[in-house]
């Protein structure tokens, strides 16, 4: 009766080391092996659906690219894509969807969708690449999330520089607060003003669904305000740059990476002109000097042009970077395994559209104020002001 309990046994045995194996026999670790899929949770419909689609459309070409040079590990990116709906809820549906399919998640440009996903995310261990700002994400840590864009308190450090340099030593911040993205600003620009030698003086704050901004500019007009700072994204950010324009207020008016896109330059139209808003660089890569940070923004402008008829925006500059840095991990790792993606990532640097990342465990942000450009809408287009300029030409050369 011994026998065929030895049997049983040593046959699970063999079954168990067959399964685990080692690394290089991980069929993660190998080409040939079917495609590497890639989720991506993003806001098609909805209020955020301007945001998603330039994301979408930039991932999609960063594959494309990607797969035509042969892919990665020997193996085509195949993208899983999810529609959140401009909704946090949606997101999160849209993660337990897709959680076991996918090698890791590029996802949602919305805050609110990004941080109701991400307590999922450090439960399952998937790689998860933000596309959205909120410093939430990273403060603190979560092992598994990887921001892209620069952090809404690193753009906050950035405008206040560019507004030092100015003269400016009053300040009124007017904020969205049901935006977890304007509000991290607002909160990053507070925290940070006296470094700069800058006082708040009024902080009114509006909602998403806010269509008239008089009671803001009455606040700003009693402050002694020298500069207003709006933290806003979609309808609020076009409606308060039009109305601005017949205030009757004079001091400069200031916006976001949000705003750096022709989603906000269109449809603000003439109001524009002006206005200064901060972005990426790859938004003004062509006023950059040649260099490696140059030639990393043209692999995405030129063919986002051809394809799109338009040059990238804020939006899409995050998506194709997004790609960028989860195939350098993937490939740095040698693995789609997601412990050793997400290390690959904590060890990774890269120059990207958006700038050269330097990821570590205790920096899942990874991108410096140095990266972003002040822009003045001169003509229908972002145009760096000579500060900022100066500034990029120190790190376009590196």
């Amino acid at each position: 009766m011994r026998r065929p309990t030895l049997y049983l046994a040593a046959l699970a045995l063999a079954i168990v080391t067959a399964g685990c194996g080692d690394d290089s026999s991980d069929s993660s670790d190998s080409g040939g092996e079917g495609p590497i899929k890639v989720g991506q949770i993003v806001s098609l419909t909805g209020n955020y659906a301007p945001l998603g689609t330039e994301n979408e459309k930039s991932v999609k070409l960063a594959v494309e690219q990607v797969n035509a040079a042969g892919g990665v590990l020997g193996r085509q990116l195949e993208l899983v894509v999810r529609d959140d709906k401009s909704q946090p809820d949606q997101s999160v549906l849209a993660f337990n969807d897709i959680k076991g399919d996918v090698a890791a998640v590029i996802g949602s440009p919305f805050s609110n969708s990004a941080l109701a996903t991400i307590p999922l995310v450090d439960r399952e261990k998937i790689p998860y690449i933000s596309l959205t700002p909120a410093d939430e994400q990273v403060k603190p840590i979560h092992p598994y999330v990887f921001v892209v864009p620069a952090t809404s308190a690193t753009y906050a450090a950035r405008i206040l520089a560019s507004l030092k340099a100015q003269g400016v030593t009053k300040l009124a911040v007017a904020y969205d607060g049901k935006s977890s993205y304007a509000k991290a600003g607002f909160n990053g620009t507070k925290e940070q003003a006296g470094e700069y030698g800058i006082t708040l003086v009024a902080t009114p704050e509006f909602q998403t669904t806010t269509t008239e901004f008089s009671a803001v500019f009455n606040q700003v007009r009693s402050s002694g305000a020298g500069a207003l700072l709006v933290w806003a994204t979609g309808p609020p950010g076009v409606a308060l740059a039009k109305q601005y324009a017949t205030a009757g207020l004079s001091v400069p008016l200031v916006f976001t990476g949000a705003q750096a896109s022709k989603l906000w330059l269109e449809p603000v139209g003439a109001a524009a002109e002006g206005v200064t808003v901060a972005s990426s660089v790859g938004v003004v890569g062509g006023s950059l000097p040649d260099g490696a940070l140059k030639q990393a923004i043209d692999q995405l402008a030129g063919p986002f042009q051809t394809k799109y008829g338009y040059a990238p925006p804020q939006f899409a500059q995050d998506g194709y970077t997004g790609v960028k840095l989860l195939v350098a991990a993937i490939e740095k790792a040698g693995s789609t395994d997601p412990e050793k993606v997400q290390k690959a990532l904590e060890g990774l640097s890269l120059t990207t559209p958006n700038g050269a990342y330097t990821y570590s465990a205790e920096d899942h942000a990874g991108l410096s104020a140095d990266y972003i450009s002040i822009n003045t809408v001169k003509g229908g287009a972002f145009v760096p002001t000579e500060w900022s300029a100066w500034q990029l030409a120190t790190v376009a050369g590196k």
